[in-house]
């Protein structure tokens, strides 16, 4: 058997030591200037790769980074693992059970974000291939369908961390963003998918492409039905029967590499089957938000940054950069995604503000488009032209929607928090034992306040908590609800020192609870209110005071010496 030599191994390990610590550097300066951690993965890579290292010493660049040879095949191989993961992660971002409940408005913003572009792609692709980078050795129609796609899908992991920076991912217009992604994410993948399968079959290897679409489609079914199914009923058995959070870190692992390996076997990438057994274990009721942050956190922190940063290496960014392309790449890609969505959501009944920053969320590639195109490059879809414009699209896309979603959602003055709260909306203690019966008796202090039935406020928010839990993380939760006939925002307060499971991400109970209650179309104050409660309360030296207090003055006047009441 064939075997990497000790000098060899030393040289791997090496190599590999350099481009993770220089990955993960890079990602926190890039997060530090609030920029995507893809964005400081890639520079490390590139400036490991053939564009600086590789330009400046290029012995030490083939050395440490061969293009050919045993320790290339190893490095590929771990980096396809990495990657595979990376889409396990991203499909665990996808709850189809929100964009199942967003119904008709996710439906249109989702549609239109995807057939808008993809028509403005396709048509570009078909009548100006040339000038897209198409080469005259693929099949026009595939390039066609490629760039379509490539413009269509969304990065939910970049637009789920772009909401929680902004604290709107637990809002309502945070949901309908999110499910929005969703559609994009899978039905993207599933024509990208194809698009490979056509790509196996044209180059002679793989099945058929008529068994390979009906074997990818029929896969793709099963997994989002029966076998969501299935894993949601042995999920519960491995929390019960494995440590934590080892059980089902293995589990979720061990599952997405076997399905990976069934669908590289008909004939589309591994990455599709790990992405299906993401979403089929992320839509289950039974992952918890810590454990999903588990594996992501595995993940993200270990094989993303490999993976990101060895894409700099396989590429000279300033050899075949073309400013021309990049440049026309950038325009169309911001035109038919923000275009689309703005308008769909728009037709949905939305705000014009709103409409704007949905459009600019979803405009955000990021990782997705970066991997969709290292794919598309190794198969031999693209050259490295359009890659570049890809990646620089990718990024640059990524960068601009939190600032235009701050620019267009952020344009009126807010009201202190103090200003909301009232006297008859404050409990000290708030006795219950679970998230819905805190919403119940919040409820019951709201009606006291608003002409509504305590069981109509108490029923609206618990609809809203089944769609996405409301604990935000740091011991605050903010269940919350839209009515109509609620002339100005209603907030009542709960205090529990022990603590109320509100499923939040970092696993702790909520003892601040914060009930919110605005109009349908309340002109951006739902959101304005989630910021400014989470903004203030992040702080442990406000929790920690705010849990001491007996009265309702007390409280006001801790809002107030801290200058945020």
């Amino acid at each position: 058997m064939e075997r990497l030599t000790s000098y060899e191994i030393t040289v791997m390990f090496l190599a590999l030591g350099i481009l993770l610590a220089t990955a993960r550097v890079f990602a926190e300066v890039a997060q530090r200037w609030h920029q995507p951690a893809v964005l400081g993965e890639m520079l490390a890579g590139v400036l490991l790769g053939p564009t600086v290292l590789g330009a400046l010493a290029p012995e030490w660049s083939s050395w440490l980074f061969p293009m050919q040879g045993r320790s290339a095949v190893a490095l590929e191989g771990l980096t396809t693992v990495a990657i595979a993961l990376f889409l396990l992660v991203a499909g665990m971002e996808v709850d189809l059970s929100t964009m199942w409940r967003q119904g008709k408005t996710a439906a249109i913003v989702g549609g239109a974000g995807m057939v808008v572009p993809f028509a403005i792609g396709f048509a570009g692709g078909w009548f100006a291939p040339w000038f897209l980078g198409w080469e005259g050795k693929l099949d026009p129609v595939l390039f066609a369908l490629f760039f379509a796609t490539a413009l269509s899908i969304s990065a939910l992991p970049v637009i789920a961390r772009t909401l929680m920076d902004l604290n709107l991912y637990r809002s309502d217009l945070g949901m309908i963003i999110v499910a929005a992604a969703i559609c994009n994410d899978l039905a993207g993948w599933i024509i990208f998918a194809m698009i490979l399968g056509m790509m196996e079959h044209q180059s002679g290897h793989g099945m058929g492409i008529g068994q390979t679409i009906v074997l990818t489609l029929g896969f793709a079914a099963g997994m989002l039905t029966l076998g969501r199914g299935l894993i949601h009923r042995i999920l519960p058995w491995v929390k019960a029967h494995t440590s934590w959070p080892g059980g089902v870190l293995g589990f979720a692992l061990g599952l997405a590499l076997l399905a990976a390996a069934f669908t590289e076997y008909i004939g589309v990438h591994a990455i599709f089957g790990a992405f299906l057994v993401g979403v089929a274990i992320g839509d289950s009721s039974h992952l918890r938000e810590q454990t999903r942050m588990v594996i992501q956190q595995f993940v993200s922190f270990i094989f993303a940054p490999l993976f990101f940063a060895s894409i700099g290496l396989s590429v000279d960014f300033v050899r075949h950069f073309d400013g021309g392309l990049v440049l026309a790449v950038l325009i169309i890609a911001c035109l038919g995604k923000v275009g689309g969505c703005s308008l769909g959501a728009r037709w949905s009944g939305m705000p014009s503000h709103e409409a704007w920053a949905l459009g600019f969320a979803m405009n955000a590639r990021g990782a997705m488009e970066i991997i969709l195109g290292m794919l598309a490059l190794q198969f031999g879809v693209i050259h490295e032209r359009l890659f570049v414009a890809l990646v620089i699209m990718a990024l640059v896309t990524s960068m601009l929607s939190g600032p235009m979603m701050q620019w267009f959602l952020g344009q009126k003055k807010t009201r202190p928090l103090g200003t909301y709260l009232m006297p008859r909306t404050f409990l000290n203690p708030l006795h219950a034992h679970d998230r819905f019966e805190a919403i119940t008796a919040l409820a019951h202090a709201a009606s006291a306040v608003v002409n509504f039935h305590p069981e109509t406020i108490a029923a609206a928010v618990r609809h809203r908590e089944q769609l996405m839990p409301t604990g935000v993380g740091y011991g605050i939760a903010v269940p919350h609800a839209r009515l109509e006939g609620i002339t100005t925002p209603i907030v009542a307060v709960g205090l529990s020192r022990a603590g109320i499971d509100f499923d939040a991400a970092d696993g702790l109970p909520a003892q601040l609870i914060f009930l919110l209650l605005t109009a349908p179309s309340d002109e951006g104050a739902q959101l304005d209110i989630l910021a400014e409660i989470t903004k203030i309360f992040r702080d442990a030296h406000i929790r920690e005071h705010a849990l001491q207090v007996n009265t309702y003055t007390e409280f006001l006047a801790l809002l107030k010496s801290e200058g945020v009441g």
